[in-house]
């Protein structure tokens, strides 16, 4: 059993937060010689905040290896970041996200990270995506085992409450409240506690009662009260407190933690109906690394948040299903029964979906000639009949996975306050700042490389002025 560290000694560093982007700025730290403790809110079973859910991280490399099966150069991802935001993004710090990802993956592998062979199938990430062997959560593990190797000293379920404000700087955190808070100080502070997603209050400020609907795929424990103490502190905002990244998800999943296996992939392959049994929105508008994180924005806005993605027996065996078993019936009428949605209408929308294809070569490994003629909403790329017995649906719930609003940090991962002025010992990485890059939109593993990039340089940065 660990003892707890001395909390009466004044740290180097102190990082709030356990998940990727804690563990990165923590052993960036510690591996310049500064003293670090880490403050993890979770218990140590439940560690690693939503990055124990993810699977892999996007980063610039040069060439193939045995991860990847060929090159990502920086204008390349510049242009997909452009697509998926629509410009919205700090073109100077998505552009030192982009240049700090080269070749990050060495960089994980020396600090207990380890990958796996390229991917097939729905995903399409094998030249610009590295998977991680055992998913987020074998990571992480293998991140506390470095970061403890390193001298860092991690306490659990240590909620961070309150920060120590003095002349302006930041010099430690309030743990925990009422009689059994501790104060803890420390000459830098590291702020990688996540966005607000678990706050369902917080949610319904933006989304209204829609937010009671909405699914959290990751920690119960982002509860967004550090994000809340820096703003009315003084942090500068950035982001729209609407933006998200939000999955379409498997209704049936748990209100939290119901993690990776809860996605569904197969929009693509299908199509997607309100509980009016009606069509909204482009379901092949893109490759799915591009589109999958909207899907859930989109389902929000439908009425009670709820949709259904129908497929036939022709799309099986072609997308990553859900941990739970779709919906089957022999006809489109048997199968509007068991949904609970008007039998004609889902019939008329489907008739009219097949009778609107264009003959074209399915090729689920790029953007194909399969679309729709005169169908509003379109569906432009992947649209083949949906004729073959039996046929299957997922309910589909809004699953969020983290917020985009955020605090503004400068390129020393430094946070920024009203006045436009950087702080000289506060500093943000992960989700809590990825609004700075990430104004709407979203692409697979962008997260993860916000995190790694931003936690070093915040590792390094806070460091360097504790030693100095």
């Amino acid at each position: 059993m660990e003892v707890e560290p001395d909390l009466s000694q004044t740290f180097d560093v102190l990082v709030i937060g356990g998940g990727n982007a804690a563990l990165c700025a923590a052993m960036t730290a510690a591996s310049s010689k500064a003293s670090v403790l880490l403050l993890e809110c979770a218990p140590e079973a439940f560690r690693g905040g939503d990055s124990r859910h993810t699977r892999n991280l996007r980063y610039v490399h040069a060439r193939a290896n045995a991860f990847l099966t060929g090159p990502y150069d920086e204008d390349e991802f510049w242009d997909d970041l452009l697509r998926v935001t629509a410009g919205k993004t700090d073109e100077h710090l998505a552009r030192l996200t982009l240049r700090e990802s080269t070749d990050i993956g060495v960089w994980m592998e020396a600090h207990g990270g380890r990958f796996q062979a390229p991917l097939r199938g729905t995903l399409n990430l094998s030249r610009t995506n590295a998977f991680f062997l055992g998913g987020g959560k074998a990571l992480l593990n293998a991140y506390y085992h470095t970061a403890q190797q390193l001298g860092v000293r991690i306490v659990y379920r240590a909620e961070v409450t309150d920060l120590i404000m003095r002349d302006g700087r930041c010099c430690g955190a309030l743990v925990g409240s009422g009689d059994a808070a501790r104060q803890v100080h420390a000459r830098t502070v590291v702020v990688a506690a996540g966005g607000f997603q678990a706050n369902i209050a917080w949610l319904k400020e933006y989304w209204g009662a829609a937010a009671d609907n909405f699914l959290i795929r990751g920690t119960p424990y982002n509860t967004g009260t550090l994000l809340r103490v820096l703003l009315d502190n003084g942090a500068q905002p950035v982001g729209d407190p609407r933006q998200c990244h939000a999955v379409a998800i498997d209704a049936r999943a748990p209100k939290f933690d119901g993690g990776i296996v809860t996605r569904l992939d197969c929009v693509p392959f299908g199509i997607v109906v309100n509980k009016q049994a009606k069509r909204f929105y482009d379901e092949g508008e893109d490759f799915w690394p591009k589109r999958y994180a909207i899907w859930g924005r989109i389902v929000a806005q439908q009425p009670d948040q709820i949709a259904y993605a129908i497929i036939d027996a022709k799309a099986l065996g072609k997308f990553m299903p859900s941990v739970f078993p779709p919906i089957e019936a022999a006809s489109v009428a048997e199968l509007a029964g068991k949904l609970e949605l008007d039998s004609a209408v889902l019939e008329q929308t489907l008739a009219a979906f097949n009778a609107a294809i264009r003959p074209g070569r399915f090729d689920p490994a790029e953007l194909d000639g399969c679309a729709t003629h005169g169908l509003d909403p379109p569906k432009s790329h992947w649209a083949v009949p949906l004729d073959t017995p039996p046929f299957l649906a997922y309910p589909l719930r809004p699953g969020i996975t983290f917020t985009y609003l955020g605090v503004g940090v400068n390129e020393r991962a430094q946070i920024v306050m009203h006045d436009g002025k950087p702080t000289p010992t506060m500093y943000a990485a992960g989700e809590i700042m990825a609004g700075n890059i990430l104004g709407q939109g979203y692409m697979a593993g962008f997260g993860m490389t916000i995190g790694t990039v931003f936690g070093r340089i915040a590792g390094r940065e806070a460091a360097r002025h504790a030693l100095s």
